[in-house]
């Protein structure tokens, strides 16, 4: 049952959220730092509401008529069950049964979708014109759903079965994931950071459409690959493993404190191929050198990240350039291209679920670069045996309502080879 306690924290702690420009998680843990006294179920419960509050930020404001962060989480318990009386008990000062009244009568399917689905008006025309009404509509109800926690094995460490039986000995049932061949998806949410198994490096926590990315590379042993983006690196973990820990894996970045958070990650997962490279801008000299020299790249490009909202759905609610992301992106795609040899294969992606930061941005470079073509995505998931259909144009795109993933593009080009 809501207590006056939990009211206070979580409707204090949605306020810092949506007025700072940290991510809510990083929010999160900064705020239980600074209080201590809260308990381990304490924590969870506020989280879980906060977290309630971003995913359904828009209709709850509807129903609640407030942008107030307590009328907001009022609002959220009532929808969830919580009755006017126990509302009261808990400390709320707004009418409980007024806002109960309201939580009864609204007709939610009623409600313009951009309401009813919670998302800026932007991305909810977006996604209209993108997959249509109805699609959309499924698309939106899914991304307002808590994300599964998937695991990515070690398999320089492990294999997939092993871990799963050691993970489950130890209380954490898990299935392998329906796609990506070193995935395990979690029954149940649970700290499994806190274990031996995570601390000695044989599992990361990665999203199943995460791990796919990387499969379309198909890094070989003893090639030279560049993670052009790496960012902390959870991708260029893979990459590694799939390359036997052997040949060079350069991760770049012109953040060199992400970069940083890689050293000890490698460490754990027991990589000594991985050269890291903080960059002063994407023609840094020290790309430059390597051009014409490397096997294959991986461009994860910086994006809107909106198909990620499952985990941070404080995003959609954050201001997004999205113009600027696009030029961002199309910079970076044509700066990484000439590292290629030729022969030499790039793997464009981005966890976006906008066509502007995704088809739009590989068919311009397509068209400015005649050395390069589509390479169909089918091809590479069958060698794989990776049970999922490229889109009609070869490109890869994974949804949370089809296929249960993060939202993600991918496209594979190839340059040509002579």
């Amino acid at each position: 049952m809501p207590r006056p306690l939990h009211l206070s924290q979580s409707a204090e702690l949605l306020q810092t959220i949506l007025s700072g420009d940290a991510p809510a998680d990083k929010q999160m843990e900064r705020y239980f730092r600074a209080h201590p006294a809260m308990g381990v179920k304490d924590r969870a419960e506020v989280a879980e509401t906060v977290y309630a509050c971003l995913r359904h930020r828009r209709l709850l404001e509807h129903v609640a008529q407030s942008t107030d962060p307590a009328a907001l989480v009022a609002a959220h318990w009532l929808r969830e069950g919580v009755s006017a009386r126990v509302l009261e008990q808990a400390g709320f000062g707004g009418d409980c049964r007024a806002l109960a009244a309201r939580v009864r009568t609204v007709d939610v399917a009623a409600l313009p979708f951009a309401v009813r689905a919670s998302l800026p008006g932007w991305l909810a025309e977006r996604l209209i014109a993108q997959y249509g009404l109805d699609e959309a509509t499924a698309l939106a109800q899914t991304l307002n759903q808590p994300a599964s926690v998937d695991l990515r094995v070690n398999t320089l460490k492990t294999k997939p079965e092993e871990l799963a039986h050691r993970l489950t000995a130890a209380g954490f049932a898990c299935d392998p994931t329906p796609y990506s061949p070193c995935g395990l998806r979690l029954r149940e949410r649970a700290p499994v950071f806190r274990t031996a198994l995570f601390r000695d490096g044989l599992f990361e926590v990665q999203d199943e459409g995460s791990q796919i990315v990387s499969f379309l590379l198909e890094p070989r042993r003893g090639e030279m690959i560049v993670d052009f983006c790496a960012g902390a690196g959870g991708k260029t973990l893979h990459l590694g493993a799939l390359m036997a820990n052997t040949g060079t894996l350069y991760a770049f970045d012109t953040a060199a404190a992400r970069l940083e958070r890689l050293a000890p990650r490698l460490r754990r997962a027991g990589l000594s191929n991985v050269r890291a490279v903080a960059l002063v801008h994407e023609r840094d000299a020290r790309a430059q050198r390597l051009y014409g020299k490397i096997d294959k790249v991986l461009v994860d490009a910086p994006c809107s990240r909106t198909g990620t909202l499952r985990r941070h759905p404080d995003i959609k609610w954050r201001g997004i350039d999205l113009p600027a992301l696009v030029d961002a992106q199309r910079c970076i795609l044509a700066a990484a291209a000439p590292l290629l040899k030729p022969g030499g294969r790039l793997v464009y992606a981005t966890c976006s679920l906008l066509a502007e930061e995704n088809e739009a941005v590989v068919a311009d470079f397509l068209a400015a670069h005649p050395d390069f073509r589509l390479v169909p995505a089918g091809q590479v998931l069958a060698r794989r045996h990776i049970a999922l259909d490229a889109a009609p144009d070869g490109s890869l795109r994974l949804t949370p309502h089809r296929h249960g993933t993060d939202g993600f593009y991918a496209a594979i080009l190839s340059r040509a080879s002579g």
